[in-house]
């Protein structure tokens, strides 16, 4: 059997916890101590957190898309797999090691989307972006800290409290999309999203993309309900 390699380790600011990068062969994993955030073999609910709501905007024209956490890119690839020419797509990535890990040791998994005119990364606080611009996005689409249950980072917290969700929904342009991912259900979670303002449909997804087999992930997807 082919042993794991450690590569690197990255404090998460704010956080007091560190993620590790290794490797196996051609198989990437990134932890938090014991626990796996996210792993390369399983891309399937990560690129469904793009593919998803992008479905839901219609094709329209020059959208304009954030991703709260960049990981192993499976969302940045789906969602410019998924878009026109004509699209902005911003990934910010709180851990700058973790930008650095892409555009290192897992380039290959990454392959052009980096370089790709309409990326745009940027490293800090994603709430930071939700906060400075309203009906900036057409969809925002959140794959931070496991879900609204964190794990690396109270920080975190506040984009899934209601104060953060209105935000968003304030971000949003007008037919506009918030996308969650979560490592499982909270039913407390699709309570604030409505009290926030949003109508909110759940979409467990599997982790290996496929029907049959994998675990079971949710996905929020959440537009600002008429008033």
């Amino acid at each position: 059997m082919i042993p794991w390699v450690h590569l690197d380790t990255a404090p998460v600011p704010e956080g007091g916890a560190e993620m590790r990068l290794w490797r196996r062969g051609a198989e990437f994993s990134i932890r938090l101590g014991p626990a796996e955030l996210m792993n390369s073999r399983l891309s399937g609910s990560e690129e469904a957190l793009a593919t998803l709501p992008i479905a839901r905007l219609g094709g329209r024209a020059r959208p304009r898309l954030l991703i709260g956490g960049l990981g192993m890119g499976f969302t940045l690839r789906a969602a410019l797999a998924a878009l026109g020419p004509d699209a902005q797509v911003e990934v910010a990535e709180l851990v700058p090691a973790v930008v650095a890990w892409a555009r290192g040791p897992m380039a290959e998994l990454f392959g052009d989307s980096l370089t790709d005119p309409r990326t745009v990364i940027h490293e800090g606080d994603v709430a930071q972006l939700i906060r400075a611009e309203p009906a900036a996005y057409d969809a925002i689409m959140l794959d931070v800290d496991n879900g609204p249950e964190g794990m690396s980072r109270e920080g975190n917290d506040a984009l899934y409290t209601i104060s953060g969700l209105s935000a968003a929904r304030r971000a949003l342009r007008p037919g506009g999309v918030l996308a969650v991912w979560s490592q499982g259900p909270d039913k407390s979670f699709t309570h604030r999203l409505r009290h926030s303002g949003f109508s909110v449909e759940e979409a467990v997804v599997r982790a290996n993309g496929k029907s049959g087999g994998g675990a079971k992930h949710v996905i929020w997807l959440a537009t600002p309900a008429r008033r």
